[in-house]
């Protein structure tokens, strides 16, 4: 058991080093950290929705940033090494197939993890630079943030110049350490008039939907890890983009087939074209009759009083789900459910760490199917 977690170790190791040793994977960190906090520069006339829409706007750089980095992480760690061979040469030692698979992805897991945290802090200090038309740009935390970067590439340099240590992996590891220190330093001895008379504080909100955005990113991870088993990078990038956006539609591809029309909104299908006007008809008539609070979709008590013959008539009708949209539904991720930006326009201070759970709980089964997929398609792969 020890010699396995000393395997799993060394592997898993190895390949979070490879990753962020690559200098693509420092200008991702580097182009998407500065990207957010130029979001939150500019003045924007957004009507008192700026902060809204700043906040919004670097959750997105986030989501493509995981997804971009999920890619150059698994082609870096398993897709080059399946094509020189050196994953041959380490399963010719006492390695499962399996072991160096897993071992690869928490790798690659702990890779994005890292590009993750330094975005999510970067956010944070964006959410304290935001500002209305009222307000100033925060050249203070805009300065602070760039000396910031300025000593991780600096710090990155002298290691390479003085202890020959990869310069990549250095300075992003020292970004880290610097980007957090800048945070500190703008929360706490910096001020910003967001508006009149009033000061911008940090959105703490901002933690949990990275950390949303973190299980995305995992997810991308074991995608583009299985997807690296017969791919290379750009078909990888590929496959993986279809995917993103597939899955940013998958509720209105499959979600609405996935359920009979008597269980979604009534009122908002009979202003759609996806019925016909019989079908719509029955609809109609099955609101007006059952729904006694004029909400427009049924309730679970007044499903019940639906009597056999009428859902017998309306499945005859063609109103039943579609048979291949909950198996297409459940097979697509669906990565709006990793989307909280919606809750950070509300004045609420507070989060649903309960959805959290439930988010990690999918993001959990899911990844556990991709990987074993993977596996199976690792296991029959021919390594020269």
């Amino acid at each position: 058991m020890w010699f396995k977690l000393q395997q799993i170790y060394a592997i898993a190791g190895a390949s979070f080093r490879e990753a962020i040793r690559q200098p693509v994977f420092l200008l991702l960190v580097t182009a998407t950290s500065c990207f957010e906090i130029f979001l939150a520069t500019p003045y924007y006339f957004g009507f008192g929705d700026e902060p809204k829409l700043i906040k919004n706007s670097v959750l997105a750089v986030m989501y493509l940033s995981a997804l971009i980095g999920s890619v150059l992480a698994a082609s870096s760690s398993l897709a080059r090494e399946i094509r020189v061979g050196t994953a041959q040469t380490v399963l010719s030692k006492p390695v499962s197939h399996t072991l160096f698979f897993l071992s690869k992805y928490i790798g690659i897991a702990g890779a994005l993890t890292l590009l993750l945290y330094i975005n999510t802090v970067t956010a944070l200090i964006a959410s304290r630079m935001v500002f209305d038309v009222y307000g100033r740009t925060d050249v203070a935390a805009l300065l602070i943030f760039a000396l910031a970067v300025v000593v991780a590439y600096g710090i990155g340099g002298l290691t390479n110049y003085f202890l020959r240590r990869p310069f990549p992996s250095d300075a992003i590891i020292a970004l880290a350490v610097t980007v957090t220190i800048a945070a500190v330093i703008i929360a706490q001895f910096t001020e910003q008039m967001q508006s009149l008379g009033e000061k911008a504080r940090v959105d703490w909100r901002i933690i949990p939907a990275g950390l949303l955005i973190l299980f995305a990113s995992w997810m991308f991870g074991a995608i583009a890890l299985t997807c690296s088993t017969r791919l290379d990078m750009i078909p990888t990038l590929a496959v993986c983009s279809g995917l993103f956006l597939v899955g940013l539609m998958s509720d209105y591809l499959f979600g609405r087939r996935a359920e009979p029309a008597w269980k979604l909104n009534i009122r908002e299908e009979l202003v759609g074209t996806r019925w016909t006007p019989t079908q719509k008809d029955i609809l109609r008539m099955l609101l007006t009759k059952y729904d006694s609070n004029d909400s427009g979709q049924l309730e679970s008590e007044e499903l019940s009083r639906i009597s056999v013959s009428e859902f017998a008539q309306m499945r005859e009708a063609g109103l039943d789900r579609a048979w291949w949209a909950p198996l297409l539904y459940a097979a697509t991720p669906n990565w709006q459910v990793f989307w909280v930006g919606d809750i950070l326009e509300t004045e609420k201070h507070d989060f649903p760490w309960v959805y959290v759970g439930n988010v990690m709980l999918y993001m959990t089964l899911y990844i556990g199917a991709v990987l074993l997929i993977g596996i199976v398609l690792f296991e029959n792969k021919e390594l020269k």
